[in-house]
């Protein structure tokens, strides 16, 4: 099984203790987010997780989690998104040059090719172009060298609660110029490129976030997985568990897909236990639980 932790929001930046809990205590509960009294039971023991898939904006909150989940025996590494947007974007996430030195610390600690540096959502708004972008991530190209092998970026999807007077996608015209120069500037810096569920060709990879190789090149061994069904069709990520919950994320980024109103996320975070076997709140008398089949990935050709 590969466990991803989580799309829906940022576990590693604020609910830490809980997802050590978690491990610990061998199993972890979820719900359905279509009926939330149908629950999820998935075991977490060594035996079952091939390898874990940790995506956020901060690591700082989790580098201390970091030698428990080592002592027991659990296999990962990181999706870390770092932008050079400003709190008028990414409202509530802290302050840059300090997620830097800690993608910096976090490399030097787990290795450089298990931390992957996205650069995304790539949007523009009348301050921000595509030449704004171009010399933001030579910038950037230029401090993450050394401390990761590889870039993933995608464009901005406008989903339907983004306040399109203010942000929007690129056009085809923009994507290729960014995409065109991003390309000739990670090449520069010695970085492997890739576009996450894009159907625009330019000069880079199409990638895949939970990547199978990445992740056979991790644990030492083949692994038999397919692609995910659940996720759009340009996307090439291996089948994953998530364990996360839509509207718990207090960054409050303006582009957010699985955030919503911030009232909810606020209410949510407040019925957070770092006991409880899920996420937010706490089991009920009328939840109905169902042990999800897990297996390990491990196989032999």
């Amino acid at each position: 099984m590969i466990l991803s932790v989580s799309r829906r929001c940022d576990i590693p930046a604020f609910f830490g203790k809980w997802f050590l809990n978690r491990l610990k205590e061998g199993f972890v509960c979820v719900r359905n987010p279509y009926n939330r009294h149908s629950v999820s039971k998935i075991m977490l023991d060594p035996q079952s997780v091939d390898c874990i898939v940790f995506w956020t904006k901060d690591a700082a909150p989790f580098l201390q989690f970091l030698p428990q989940i080592d002592a027991l025996g659990y296999r990962y590494y990181f999706q870390f998104t770092l932008t050079p947007y400003g709190r008028e974007i990414e409202r509530n996430v802290g302050d840059k040059t300090q997620i830097l030195q800690t993608f910096h610390t976090l490399s030097k600690r787990i290795g450089k090719e298990r931390i992957i540096w996205r650069y995304d959502p790539i949007l523009l708004t009348d301050g921000i172009t595509a030449g704004w972008h171009i010399e933001k991530f030579r910038e950037m190209c230029r401090k993450m060298q050394g401390y990761t092998e590889a870039v993933v970026i995608s464009f901005l999807d406008e989903y339907q609660k983004l306040d399109k007077t203010k942000y929007r996608a690129p056009d085809e015209g923009e994507m290729l110029q960014i995409g065109c120069a991003f390309a000739g500037i990670a090449k520069e810096y010695g970085l492997h490129i890739q576009t996450c569920a894009e159907k625009i060709s330019i000069p880079a990879e199409k990638g895949a976030c939970i990547d199978k190789m990445l992740i056979e090149r991790i644990c030492g061994y083949p692994i038999s997985v397919k692609k995910d069904k659940s996720q759009r069709m340009e996307c090439l990520c291996a089948e994953s568990i998530d364990i996360g919950e839509y509207d718990t994320c207090a960054h409050f980024c303006e582009y957010c897909y699985a955030n919503h109103r911030k009232t909810t996320i606020e209410r949510k975070m407040a019925a957070h236990d770092d006991a409880s076997p899920l996420l937010i709140g706490n089991l009920e008398p009328t939840d109905s639980i169902h042990r999800r089949k897990t297996f390990n990935l491990h196989c032999l050709y």
